[in-house]
């Protein structure tokens, strides 16, 4: 069965960076996209960025554009998230998901995702 483990999160203030990272198993990685969400208190979960293993294409929200990274490592069956310039609204839950494909998941949200990792905690401080 696939698993998804997410690290690297953590407190940081605002202006600064962090890179999360999703080690992936139990499935053909380069069949397959792997993409981030964050989930902040009391609102709903939100795609922020997706890789699509086959072809390396990304894609981003609007809110990240130009200050997060989305890249994956294929021997190592990893996706990292190079998140720069963080500021407070930042902060959230994010999750690593798996899913069929980039669009599916950045254009029908969760309903796009087949698994879940667990979640790891970023915090920005102002």
């Amino acid at each position: 069965e696939p698993q998804l483990v997410e690290s690297g999160g953590g407190l940081v203030q605002a202006g600064g960076s962090l890179r999360l990272s999703c080690a992936a198993s139990g499935f053909d990685f380069d069949r397959y996209a792997i993409g981030w969400f964050h989930q902040a208190p009391g609102k709903e979960r939100e795609g922020v960025s997706c890789i699509s293993n086959s072809d390396g294409r990304t894609r981003y929200a609007e809110s990240v554009k130009g200050r997060f990274t989305i890249s994956s490592d294929n021997a190592k069956n990893t996706v990292y998230l190079q998140m720069n310039s963080l500021r407070p609204e930042d902060t959230a839950v994010y999750y690593c998901a798996l899913t069929i494909t980039c669009a599916a998941m950045m254009e029908h949200g969760t309903i796009g995702v087949d698994y879940w990792g667990k979640g790891t905690l970023v915090t920005v401080s102002s």
